[in-house]
């Protein structure tokens, strides 16, 4: 296996100086349908435009720019302000923007930015957000960093905005790891891959030698397990992306399916079948002891723990059909929590333990869903042939998935690709890979060193 290293230091300087003053402009994320807010993102102002290994220290600040912008614009609650319409030209200099020129675009954030090389070599990057309806600066912030992050400081200013105009934690500093797939649709090769959260920086982390499947991330590291048959052996994996080492969890005589983390990362629930049953068990990572939590002539599958690590969900045929089930994390008080027409797979808790996401199936079609962990205000988020296998951004409110299209429907029948969509369903959103795709799963926010200054 072949590993890239993502690990890096970010340095975060004091607040820049300006009145920070209450907050003004406030973006309300749970409407159903909403304006998105007109913002404006002009390209970061070099203090000196000079080469770096990256290339131009102007082109570099257009890039943050439109990394920015694209982030922001993905999440359906913001508008790109056309920059040829601009008004005033923002420069290097930190002053306070004319607010009266603006005003006619309508615009109601303003996010203002410069660069500058340091004798050391490393990268200053320092933003401001403004509004500007109120004529405020709400937020400033420097962070140092070498010159080749600066793709990783345009998500996590982009988390800063986001979270400030939102009061939600942001996710765009994040990454997905997922199943990359080619060939002919009888013979698939199959490698992990891991990418941005916005499909940047694609690396492969299997060479498609053999099979991957159901990846994995922990809820408060940056690990993954996975499922591999190598040499046609069924293997669960952890895989520890700051050091790029990996390790076998586990040789199974039998089928393994589906393992995820428990929310403190010192466990791995999963399914394992025996003489055509599955049941769910857990393991133990430090002790790599196995406890069995269910017990049932039927087939229990999927588990996913809860955010608090007391309940765990999963989807069963013990009741005739494939339903959800949610049980405590010792396998006690099971309880049916899904009764709608159809069947239920692929539960997963939210971070924030108010919904289980699932995939539906049922009048000929596989939907993403949403429910509460007690079974009410289940609701669909997609309507497509073959929807399947959510996944939860850390802050709760995005789900990925990935979507099949019919065999019968053109060159990309068949093929599966990566799709977003927010908790209103009403902003869907295809995840740009270079290959087909399935199985996503979103990481934690990745780790940030800080040291005010």
């Amino acid at each position: 296996m072949a590993f890239g290293r993502i690990g890096v230091l970010i340095v975060m300087m004091m607040a820049l100086t300006g009145a920070l003053n209450a907050q003004s402009l406030v973006v309300d994320v749970k409407r159903a349908t909403v304006d998105p807010v007109p913002i404006a993102v002009p390209d970061f102002a070099p203090v000196e435009d000079v080469e770096t290994p990256t290339g131009k220290l102007s082109d570099i600040g257009a890039s943050i720019g439109q990394v920015i912008t694209s982030n922001l614009i993905s999440t359906g609650l913001f508008r790109a302000v056309d920059q040829n319409a601009y008004i005033e030209k923002i420069t290097a200099a930190p002053t306070r923007p004319r607010f009266a020129a603006w005003r006619p675009l309508a615009v109601q954030a303003l996010v203002t930015g410069r660069l500058n090389m340091l004798p050391n070599g490393n990268l200053r990057v320092e933003f401001r957000l403004w509004d500007v309806v109120g004529e405020v600066q709400m937020e400033g912030v420097g962070y140092t960093t070498p010159v080749s992050n600066w793709r990783r400081i345009a998500h996590v200013i982009s988390d800063r905005i986001y979270s400030r105009l939102t009061g939600e934690e942001g996710y765009f500093d994040t990454r997905i790891v997922y199943i990359a797939e080619q060939g002919d649709p009888l013979n698939r090769t199959k490698r992990l891959a891991i990418m941005d959260q916005d499909g940047a920086n694609q690396q492969f982390l299997t060479d498609g030698s053999y099979l991957v499947l159901t990846p994995r991330f922990s809820p408060n590291r940056q690990e993954i397990t996975f499922l591999s048959y190598f040499n046609n052996r069924p293997r669960v994996y952890l895989f520890n992306i700051l050091t790029n080492r990996f390790e076998v969890l586990g040789d199974f005589p039998n089928m393994t399916f589906a393992p995820r983390f428990s929310p403190d990362g010192n466990k791995v629930v999963m399914s394992l079948a025996e003489d055509g049953n599955s049941d769910v068990y857990v393991m133990d990572l430090r002790t790599r002891r196995e406890t069995r939590l269910t017990d049932d002539p039927g087939i229990d599958t999927s588990p996913s723990y809860s955010p608090d690590g007391r309940r765990i969900v999963f989807n069963s045929d013990r009741g005739g059909s494939q339903q959800l089930y949610v049980m405590d994390a010792d396998g006690r008080n099971v309880q049916r929590i899904s009764f709608g027409r159809g069947r239920y797979a692929t539960p997963v808790w939210s971070p924030r333990g108010d919904l289980i996401a699932f995939t539906k199936i049922g009048d000929g079609k596989f939907r993403i869903g949403v429910m509460r962990p007690d079974g009410s205000g289940e609701r669909l988020l997609t309507d497509a042939y073959q929807d399947e296998g959510p996944t939860w951004s850390p802050n709760g409110r995005v789900l990925m998935f990935f979507r099949t299209p019919p065999y019968n429907q053109g060159a990309n029948g068949g093929k599966p690709s990566l799709w977003s969509v927010d908790l209103t369903g009403y902003n869907e959103r295809q995840v740009p890979t270079p290959f087909d795709a399935s199985d996503p799963a979103w990481s934690p926010p990745l780790p940030v060193t800080t040291r005010q200054q």
